[in-house]
């Protein structure tokens, strides 16, 4: 089931859910160090808006692109199980490569517990949200 366009519109919807997400959380006054955005901006010495755009092409062309790529080799009986699946890998490699460049070090952890998990969860909703998409873009409309 591997098209690499509903992939990447696939991601691009998962990224806008996750993103949104993670500005309501801003917004209510939880834990707003963590700002994915604003981190990929300061590592690249970019203005925030940046850091966004950024933001949006790692999930929309990486792991949109990635996950149909992958598809038929990512563990699950399901689109969304699947993108629940590479969601979690998205995490493990924000967890270990971004946030120790961000200087937050390993799985966030100079931020506390709650960076770690809360980003988990987001990845797992993104990753959900996105096999979902991926499916409905990908299986064919039945006849009326």
């Amino acid at each position: 089931m591997t098209n690499l366009k509903n992939g990447v519109v696939a991601g691009f919807i998962g990224t806008v859910v996750l993103s949104a997400m993670m500005v309501v959380k801003a917004m209510m006054g939880v834990m707003p160090e963590l700002d994915v955005a604003a981190m990929i901006a300061m590592m690249m010495g970019t203005p925030v808006i940046v850091g966004w755009i950024i933001h949006f092409m790692i999930g929309s062309l990486a792991w949109g692109g990635g996950f149909a790529l992958f598809y038929d080799m990512i563990p699950g009986n399901s689109a969304i199980a699947k993108g629940t699946v590479f969601g979690v890998a998205a995490w493990l490699g924000m967890m270990i490569m971004v946030m120790p460049m961000a200087g937050a070090g390993l799985f966030g952890m100079k931020m506390g517990m709650m960076a770690p998990m809360m980003t988990l969860v987001l990845h797992i909703i993104f990753g959900a949200v996105m096999g979902a998409v991926y499916q409905s873009r990908s299986t064919p409309a039945l006849a009326q």
